[in-house]
């Protein structure tokens, strides 16, 4: 298996004239399904770099009833950096592909994806490239297991209901296992997990804390430690705190899960750990961190705070 897969997240390519023009911050996935109107499986028919694309819609999934062939040209949530040469964003289809598409009608009464590298996930032999989380960490997720898990998240963003019973077996399957290692005969099993992690995140769940915990303190693995804090969003309690701050004091957990923690800990409003905040900032990390990639990549220019931003805007709010 090739070591980008094995490192689990499969970033998208492109051609060099697309990746020389333009840079965007690239959303969070949350933000892409919040702002989308839309949840289908479409076939595309046609493909332009520069006009878009046209695509059957196999089945609609976010309740609306949308069919038909569709014509998707726009780009509803890109926030460009940088371009040069006259060249805009561009779409990187090929006729016959197969994708989920999360869509928002745009001004000229057509449809538009989030960015040229978010707003879809392409299905191949069953298996869906999946975000969770953000383009740069993508997952490999059968489809029989992204399609309901996706359905719920996007319904639960659109106040509508959504089949608990699924998603709670789900998760209590995939979380009961040991944390996967990112290696070949542990790959499956960490992209589930992965998976459940986040939904946790995205339908603001408030069960299974204790099966999240030893993903928040694997170390080894800072893709588990990351979605575990996320996942723990939801359940604001002095216990959850506390397992936070623990994370945060533990210096082998790198800085991006931290800055991360940070976060959940910020939705908590947690006025009560203002003092245990003040001093993780007096020694917090002010090194840079973030999604890393190929200084060629367009989304080049999404950052992610240091530990130390995190920890002032936190403390500054308490």
């Amino acid at each position: 298996m090739r070591l980008l897969y094995i490192t689990l997240f499969i970033l998208l390519l492109f051609n060099n004239r697309s990746v020389q023009a333009l840079t965007y911050n690239e959303p969070w996935h949350e933000q892409v399904v919040k702002n989308a109107d839309f949840f289908v499986l479409a076939k595309v028919i046609s493909s332009d770099p520069d006009k878009g694309l046209t695509a059957n819609i196999i089945r609609s999934l976010d309740g609306s009833n949308l069919s038909g062939i569709i014509t998707i040209n726009n780009f509803y949530q890109l926030d460009i950096c940088s371009s040069s040469g006259g060249h805009g964003p561009e779409f990187h289809f090929e006729k016959t592909d197969t994708c989920y598409f999360f869509l928002k009608k745009n001004a000229a009464g057509v449809y538009s994806i989030a960015t040229p590298t978010s707003g879809f996930a392409p299905v191949a032999n069953k298996n869906v490239r999946a975000t969770y989380r953000h383009s740069y960490h993508q997952a490999s997720v059968p489809q029989s297991v992204y399609e309901p898990t996706m359905t719920a998240i996007f319904r639960k963003y659109h106040g509508q209901d959504f089949d608990t019973a699924y998603i709670n077996d789900f998760i209590k399957k995939s979380l009961a296992l040991a944390p996967a290692k990112i290696d070949e005969e542990g790959m499956s099993t960490f992209f589930l997990q992965h998976v459940a992690l986040e939904t946790m995140f995205h339908l603001g769940l408030t069960s299974n804390y204790a099966l999240v915990l030893p993903f928040l303190h694997d170390t080894s693995n800072f893709h588990a430690q990351l979605s575990a804090a996320r996942a723990l969003t939801g359940i604001n309690t002095p216990e959850s705190k506390q397992q936070l701050l623990a994370m945060l004091n533990d210096k082998a957990t790198g800085d991006f899960p931290k800055t991360v923690a940070v976060w959940t800990l910020a939705s908590y409003n947690p006025k009560d750990l203002k003092k245990d905040l003040e001093k993780l900032l007096k020694r917090a990390s002010k090194e840079e961190t973030g999604f890393g990639g190929n200084f060629m990549d367009p989304r080049i220019c999404t950052s992610v705070p240091t530990v130390k931003e995190a920890l002032t805007k936190l403390t500054a709010q308490l």
